[in-house]
């Protein structure tokens, strides 16, 4: 009997291990999970605006009628892969006059404003979602996440993890062509 209960953190760790390697896996893209919002309409919410930031809050509203396709980038002062991607962001913004859309997830408030005044503020209007209501909504599966939504408020892409590499980089800049929001060809 000694020798089975011997045994059994072995099994354990073997069993661990397992799930370990099989996460690493190259071929696991956490951007290959489906969403079931791509070709849907965005789901309805209203997010009052950051306390003590003076951008706008923002709903399902600011996101249809608009001239083109909009981004909407779910991110936390907390996270540090959102820090690494809003540079990027920002260069998107700036060079190529995209619209960009917020929601602040499950954040304090004056660590979000403080973030953001270290950073640099490219969003246009930024919704607090303290309660993280309208991250479910939206299907997350953590922070950050992006979406490219339409003109008429259909969900058209979604990015999961930083939009931070050549290669992310690239596939982000190929939906916003595909989506109409850059011309063809500035892919890069």
């Amino acid at each position: 009997m000694g020798r089975i209960l011997a045994f059994i953190p072995l099994t354990i760790a073997a069993v661990f291990g397992g799930f370990f390697l099989w996460g690493l896996n190259p071929d696991r893209d956490p951007n290959n999970i489906p969403s079931v919002l791509i070709s849907q309409p965005a789901p309805q919410f209203d997010l009052a605006a950051i306390e003590g930031l003076e951008t706008p809050g923002l709903s399902r509203a600011d996101l249809v009628d608009n001239a083109g396709p909009v981004i909407v980038n779910v991110f936390a002062s907390w996270c540090v892969p959102c820090r690494a991607e809003h540079g990027i962001l920002t260069q998107m913004v700036e060079k190529d006059g995209l619209r960009l859309f917020g929601i602040n997830y499950k954040d304090k408030p004056e660590d979000a404003t403080k973030w953001l005044a270290e950073l640099g503020n490219p969003y246009e209007k930024i919704g607090s979602d303290l309660s993280g209501r309208a991250g479910i909504e939206w299907g997350l599966s953590g922070v950050p996440e992006t979406f490219i939504v339409g003109p008429d408020g259909t969900v058209l892409f979604r990015y999961v993890g930083p939009v931070v590499g050549d290669e992310a980089i690239a596939r982000f800049r190929e939906a916003l062509e595909q989506a109409g929001a850059l011309p063809r060809g500035q892919n890069g």
